[in-house]
């Protein structure tokens, strides 16, 4: 997976996410046996006439100096295959260029590359990979934070939840499902298994996640999460609390009754 430009030529990076993840029987037909895709552990390599491609099985593709019209056709071809496509892909978009004379570096959303190694762009697009994906949590997120903001302010207000037992049951598993996606599914709190079999490529990787800032925006979507819990958390305990107030009344006129029926 060679590039045929030239070393002082910039060039153009395009990450895209199209939607959840792509199941494995997909990747194995629709990849590598239609596509003739090399697959390294989580992610797929393909070239193109001009660049080459990287998938990655959570819904993420990553394009180096690739034809926006190649770009399109492969995106067009996952996202009929992608478990809960997204409506509005994300997209970033970064340049870069290679200077054999040069260390790498990454500033202004610019990357010097020191080699023009398809491992070395694969190492950096598991960052940008990770990255889009990360983006996706924080746009539902903040959109979970915009969605609820009334149930605080209601709240303060009359003091009364606002949700009936089921829609809060339902609020805190979606809320549930977004953390355990960030910490558990998509595996953006790890390094990648990638980096076992290519340790010197690693400082590529680690370089970008923190230019991304990718711990520190996790931890952030992880307190925002946290927040929204603890909310509902208390929420769940008030209508709780309601419950039993109401079981107790319950049984009170019951017993009231039964006296009464006693007496007369």
């Amino acid at each position: 997976m060679s590039s045929s430009v030239s070393e002082t030529q910039l060039q153009r990076i395009v990450i895209t996410l199209l939607g959840k993840r792509l199941e494995p029987a997909v990747c194995e037909d629709l990849l590598i046996g239609k596509m003739g895709a090399v697959r390294y552990r989580d992610a797929y390599g393909m070239t193109f006439s001009a660049g080459e491609a990287w998938v990655f099985d959570y819904g993420a593709v990553v394009g180096w100096n690739l034809a926006e019209a190649d770009r399109q056709r492969l995106c067009h071809e996952l996202t009929g295959q992608i478990e809960e496509a997204s409506t509005q892909p994300l997209f970033e978009d970064y340049s870069y260029r290679i200077d054999p004379g040069a260390a790498f570096n990454i500033q202004h959303e610019f990357l010097t590359l020191p080699n023009d190694e398809p491992l070395t762009r694969l190492a950096l697009s598991h960052a940008f990979a990770q990255s889009v994906k990360l983006g996706f949590f924080e746009n539902q997120a903040q959109q979970v934070i915009q969605d609820n903001a009334h149930i605080v302010e209601q709240l303060s207000k009359t003091g009364k939840v606002p949700l009936t037992r089921k829609g809060l049951a339902k609020l805190r598993g979606k809320l549930f499902a977004t953390s355990s996606d960030i910490t558990l599914n998509f595996n953006l709190l790890d390094t990648p298994e990638f980096f076992w079999d290519y340790p010197e490529l690693e400082n590529y990787y680690q370089g970008l996640v923190k230019y991304l800032d990718l711990r520190p925006r996790i931890d952030i979507i992880n307190k925002k999460l946290e927040t929204i819990h603890d909310l509902l958390d208390m929420m769940a305990q008030e209508q709780h609390h309601k419950h039993s107030a109401f079981l107790e009344w319950v049984i009170i006129i019951l017993i009231a009754a039964d006296i009464l029926v006693y007496f007369f």
